[in-house]
């Protein structure tokens, strides 16, 4: 391997988990508040509908498509085993790959050209969403320009991924693999170091405490009857009006 493939297969997806656990357990303890996907919905929500639907149903389905291969690969390999039934899996593939394609352009050019949810933009939602925008470009890249992917990434480069997890790491079939399949590994690895420090972090964040925490109660300070009587003059705050 060259020092491009021992990089971005072996060093590169070490460091980019231990930044993700790290900067995960850091975010999460002191700055909780913070992890939120600080939704734009209400400053427009038309073209949002187009962008964002596409996007997440289609990065859904890829992606619980990709941990299959990874965490069952010979039922992957039996399943393709059939002709038919090889292509419908690579064409469901494609058509969402291109959904999430769609998707994450509306969403850019939504963020460019909308005055209003360009002032609230920040340089590291702009890197997140390039990022995005080149890992899913490579990913139909794949789809189109190298059929069967579904097969070779159960066969080839989940042995791989999995020597990663063993901590003995072996990327000889991965170097092999074109150019633009190790942007593919790499772009992944790189949006799981950016995770820690964007928006990206609310997907990994679930309020799991919420099932086993005291109940909270409510207590109103307020006349309810009053406040929501448009007839009786008084605010919420409870003065005349």
């Amino acid at each position: 391997m060259n020092w491009f493939d021992t990089f971005s297969l072996v060093l590169f997806p070490y460091a980019a988990v231990a930044v993700f656990v790290i900067g995960m357990a850091y975010r999460y303890r002191q700055r909780g508040f913070t992890v939120t996907s600080l939704s734009s919905q209400f400053l427009e929500g038309r073209s949002l509908f187009w962008a964002v639907v596409p996007f997440h149903i289609g990065i859904l389905v890829v992606l619980f498509g990709h941990l299959l291969a990874f965490l069952v690969p010979d039922a992957i390999l039996a399943w393709n085993a059939v002709p038919v039934r090889l292509m419908i899996l690579e064409g469901m593939a494609l058509i969402f790959g291109l959904a999430t394609l769609v998707g994450i352009a509306g969403l850019m050019y939504r963020r460019f050209t909308n005055e209003r949810v360009r002032a609230v933009t920040t340089k590291m939602d702009v890197l997140l969403e390039v990022v995005l925008l080149a890992q899913v470009g490579f990913g139909v890249w794949i789809a189109v320009g190298y059929r069967w992917g579904s097969s070779w990434f159960a066969s080839d480069l989940t042995p791989y991924l999995w020597s990663l997890v063993a901590f003995s790491p072996e990327a000889t079939a991965a170097a092999a693999m074109p150019l633009v399949v190790k942007l593919h590994i790499l772009g992944a690895f790189l949006l799981l170091f950016l995770v820690p420090f964007t928006r990206l972090a609310h997907v990994f964040v679930a309020p799991l405490h919420y099932i086993v925490r005291p109940y909270q109660q409510v207590i109103w300070n307020w006349n309810r009857k009053k406040i929501r009587d448009p007839r009786s003059g008084t605010s919420v705050s409870g003065r005349r009006r």
